[in-house]
Parts: C-alpha cells; structure tokens; sequence
C-alpha cells in the first residue's frame, strides 16, 4: 500500500517526530511504501491567499472558493499545493501525526487542509461519503500534555477528545469521502513505562491498520434537511 504520513510538529526529535519514525519503521517493514510530507521543514504556507494560484479567474477580487474551483480544473494551484494533491492522489493511507495546542491542530495543519482539500478537488459537488477522496482511508496519530489520563472524558477536566477531533475526522476527512479509522492517542506527560506501552499498542494497531473497519459515521442518505432521520438516531 501507498502510505502518506502528513507530520505537523516543529521538532524533529520530539515525540512526534519519533511517532512518525516508528510509524515508518513499522510500515515499511511490513512492505508498504511512506512518503512524508514535513510541514514544518517544508515551511509550507499556512495563510491561504491569492497567491495560492498560477492564474485567476477573476484578478480584481478575490473569492477563494471560486478561484479553488476554477485551479481544480485547469490545475492551476501554485506549485505547493499541486504537490501536495499528487501525494493524495498516489496515496491509500494517510496518518496525520500532531499534538494538540490548545485543543487544536497546530496551525500549519490546519492551513495545510485549508489550501489543499480545495473545492472541486476534494469535495464538491460530492461530500461526505460521495466526496472525491472516497477509496482513500485516514488515521489522526495525535499526542496530549494533559497532566492527568483522566482530564479527558465525559466527566473529564478537559471534556471528550472526541469532540476535539470530529472537526478533523468527520468535517474535513470524511467530508472528502475519506473513511476514518479511530485515532491513537498517545499521553505525552505520561511516565516513561507507560509511553512505552503506548508505543507498543501503536505497533500493533500499524500491523493491522488495513484490518480496522472506519468509524461507523451515517452517510447523507440517513439525513434530511441537516438532521439525522430518526430511526437511525440511536
């Protein structure tokens, strides 16, 4: 399988930078073939702008989503969008590998996706689970500092890490037709034996990534005018 490992931290010898290099390892050795693409390396363009394309449709003012539209058609994005759509489409697998800063994606992520999933490439007219990435599959690897395993949850300090991560796993990836596994949550303040069980359940999930069935989200039939049907409220 062609696996995309999209990495969104500034250090390379942090443990993100380690989690993408196990990822890798493990993959590869498996017989996989990972191309990363290195945000922070890469200093890739976070700010979406005009800019963002070779040529414009309209040049006296600019409407984002229109000119997106318009370079999906004629491929006209700037270079660094271009390639970074040519690694979507070589891919079957993507891990996006970030921590959370203050219950976010780091912010090159989130401009990454905003200059990239363009409309007319990812999405559109089709969404969600007849988006135009459909066939392709998605994993979040993402790392926390809370201080306690229990701030997050329900009752948690911190509330569900869920609800952090559906603005990822469901509006941007599955939006796209994307199928999305569940994510793997490493503790960054956890002590040391413990991170070392973590990377080892890592291990295992990443020897059985393609086995995993996606998370079980209702496709836009189950849904009228925005709302879930009731019989599939459950």
């Amino acid at each position: 399988m062609n696996i995309l490992i999209v990495y969104a931290h500034p250090e390379s010898t942090s443990l993100n930078g380690s989690l993408r290099d196990f990822a890798r390892y493990q993959l590869e050795s498996q017989g996989h073939i990972v191309r990363i693409s290195d945000l922070y390396k890469m200093n890739f363009k976070a700010v979406a702008d005009g800019n963002d394309f070779s040529e414009r449709k309209n040049p006296n003012q600019l409407n984002y989503l229109l000119e997106q539209m318009n370079a999906s058609k004629n491929k006209s994005f700037s270079q660094d969008i271009l390639f970074e759509q040519e690694k979507l489409d070589w891919t079957d697998f993507i891990i996006f590998q970030f921590p959370i800063w203050w219950t976010e994606t780091p912010a090159i992520l989130k401009g990454w996706f905003d200059r990239v999933f363009a409309l007319g490439y990812a999405y559109g007219p089709g969404t969600y689970d007849k988006g135009k990435l459909k066939g392709k599959k998605a994993m979040l690897s993402v790392t926390h500092g809370a201080s306690s395993l229990n701030n997050y949850g329900e009752y948690g300090l911190k509330g569900k890490l869920e609800e952090r991560l559906f603005n990822i796993q469901h509006e941007k990836l599955y939006f796209s037709g994307i199928e999305v596994l569940e994510p793997f949550i490493f503790p960054s303040a956890a002590p040391l034996e413990i991170r070392n069980n973590y990377f080892e359940l890592y291990k295992n999930r990443l020897l059985h990534i393609f086995e995993e069935p996606a998370i079980p989200f209702h496709p836009l039939s189950h849904y009228e005018n925005g709302q879930l049907v009731q019989e599939f409220q459950k």
